[in-house]
This record gives structure tokens, sequence and C-alpha cells, in this order.
């Protein structure tokens, strides 16, 4: 089974602890500049990297700088971070941010004047930085301009089908949003469409937030659920309740039952549209009864981390799931369909699971696009 002490990370960071590099692309007027700066004002506690090519966009102005780390590096005073840089500079700045002494929590990269889409997120993908680990590509659209912005660039019915999150912004300018939103959907891949205005999507929904007060590591998860019913968000924060239409459903999944990794990765293999992340731990019984096993994924993407279980550890599942316009409860049935508790292990259930563990000789290539 897997080896936990293979997986480590620099500055000991523990292998689900993995830095979430985020892909944000969209044409000239898209918006996507704007969804950056809501992300660095509103993030809730959390250290972002920025990697974008103009500074000039990005509302800088009002934070307070706190000093150079680079020629092209500048460490913002509420903890965001922003590389001006090129194509061949990114897997360096990657590294940089990546690295422990920076404290990042999410690098977000502009895709615009870097390079194509896909291109970026392979570029992600076959980065060997241990520290980090592909996050989704977002493609934001303007819902006002759609139909003008697909006659002048074609290419964006590709980009969208790439897509693990597309975010129709300036909605409220639309003459049909309805017709744009049944639009992109259409021309997406099972992707997450979300509907927002000014660029306001919920952090959470990309990554997860710290608390407001500064906290070592990442959140637990009853932090991540300790979700006021009134909008708030729970985590000393005010909430976003009333000016931010994310559109999403989450899924909160915790079983004392072991689960079967063959139906698990039935269940994952076939994952709805609009289902765009799930995050938590499996336990999977006799199948290993070492390791617990994290699982991170994105769109399409997926990656399972071994680690033994802590001594005193109640041996249990817990997941959670985020997407818009899901089926929350029939995926918990599904869920549930897939416990088991046979006392003893399938010969070759594993395989379907050890694809997925970083460093595994079946592990399939870096590609999000498939399956």
């Amino acid at each position: 089974m897997g080896n936990s002490s293979a997986h480590e990370t620099d500055g000991g960071r523990r292998p689900h602890q993995q830095i979430p590099v985020v892909v944000l692309a969209g044409f000239l007027g898209s918006g996507k500049t704007t969804l950056l700066n809501h992300l660095l004002h509103r993030s809730a506690g959390s250290r972002i990297g920025a990697i974008v090519n103009d500074f000039g966009a990005i509302e800088i102005d009002a934070l307070a700088v706190a000093g150079a780390l680079g020629d092209s590096t500048v460490s913002l005073g509420n903890g965001c971070l922003c590389c001006a840089v090129d194509a061949g500079e990114l897997d360096v700045y990657l590294g940089k941010l990546a690295a422990p002494e920076a404290g990042v929590d999410v690098i977000v990269i502009e895709a615009s004047g870097l390079a194509e889409p896909q291109e970026l997120v392979r570029m992600v993908l076959a980065s060997e930085h241990p520290g980090i680990v592909y996050g989704g590509l977002v493609e934001v659209v303007d819902a006002a301009e759609f139909d003008d912005t697909r006659a002048r660039h074609p290419e964006i019915d590709r980009h969208l089908a790439l897509a693990d999150l597309a975010v129709v912004n300036k909605l409220d300018r639309a003459a049909d949003p309805e017709r744009v939103l049944a639009l992109v959907g259409s021309l997406t891949d099972r992707a997450a469409v979300v509907p927002a205005t000014y660029g306001r999507v919920d952090p959470e929904f990309l990554f997860d937030c710290r608390p407001s007060e500064e906290r070592i590591g990442q959140l637990s998860f009853d932090d991540l659920h300790d979700q006021g019913d009134d909008g708030t968000d729970g985590l000393g924060g005010n909430g976003h309740a009333g000016h931010l239409h994310t559109g999403y459903d989450s899924l909160s999944f915790v079983s004392g039952v072991p689960l079967d990794p063959r139906r698990l990765m039935r269940f994952l293999d076939s994952r709805p549209e609009g289902l765009y992340r799930i995050k938590g731990h499996v336990d999977l019984g006799p199948n290993d009864l070492r390791n617990r096993y994290t699982m991170h994924a994105v769109g399409r993407f997926l990656r399972f981390y071994p680690e033994p279980w802590a001594p005193a550890e109640e041996r249990r599942t817990q997941l959670v799931l985020i997407g818009s316009g899901i089926d929350t409860e029939a995926l918990g049935t599904e869920l549930k369909g897939c416990e088991s508790d046979a006392p003893h292990a399938d010969e070759h259930g594993m395989w379907g699971v050890l694809r997925y563990v970083q460093g595994s000789e079946d592990e399939p290539d870096p590609e999000p696009y498939g399956g």
C-alpha cells in the first residue's frame, strides 16, 4: 500500500495540504480580473499567490506593500503575493510561491497573455514540485456579450469544453440570462456553471478559506461546515449573503462503515455534471488497514494520498462534495451504496484507487480532461 513518506512535501507539509493552483481564464472584458480582485479582497484570512501579466488592473493601491521578495514579486499587507511573469517563468514562480516560508494557501494564475488555458493547465500538471496540486480551470464569460464574443473568438467553445468551472459573469446585464446559462452549460463537459455579477464568487467554492483569525494548517472538516443558516460564513467573517450569487450546493458525507474501493471508483468515474470539488478522506477498511486515503478531486482531476491512521483516531469516512445544480440527496445515496462491511480484502479491489496515488507506477498521465 501507499508509503506516506514518499508523499511528504517541502517543509513537512502533509500531502493533503498541497497548495491548489487555480488557472483563471477568460477573454478581455469577461471580468476575470474583477473576479481575481474579489478573491484577493475576500480571501477570509487565506494567503493568495496571484500570478498575473500586468499589475495595472490589480487593485493594490489600497493595500499596504510590506516589502519586496524579488524583481517582480511584492508581499501585500493582506498576505497576497502577486507576480508579473511570462510563460517561461511560470514554474519558477510556482516553486517560489509554494515554498513553506511564503505561507501561501492557494495560487491563482490569470491566463490572459500567458498561454492557452489548456497549455497552462498542462504546465501545472507537469510540474514536479511536491508542494502544489492542480486546483482547476475556471473560465469566466461575459453573459451580456457572450454571443458577440463567440463570433469573434470561436475558440471560447474549446476553452469551455476544458473548464472545470464556468463563471457566467455580468448576468444582470444579459437580455436573456437563462438562455446564456443554458448555452454555456451545453458547451461544457460536465463542468459546474455558476452565475455571478461583478465577479462575486464565494472563495470557498474555489479553495478552503482559513478562519479570519490566523491559524496554522488547513481547515478541519468541522470548520468547513460551521456555516450559519443566516448566510454568514461561520468563520468569524461577515459572510456574503445578499450579494454573492454563487449558486452552489454542498454535501457532507460521514460514515463509520468502510467504503468498498471498487464501488467508490465507479462512483467517481460517473460523477455527475456540475460536481466541482470532492475533498476529505476515506476509510477503505480491510483493503488497507494501515492507511486512510485523503481525496482531492476538482473537475475531472483526481488524486488520493494514503497516510497512516493515528493510533487513537476514529476510523470513518468524511467527505465534502461541492457543485452547482447537483442532486445532493442522490449523491448521498450513491455514496451510501459504496459502504461495505466485508471482513476480508478484495484481492484486486485497490487497483483503481492506487492508479490515482501520486508516485504510483500505475498513476495515469497528468491529464484532467478524461474520465
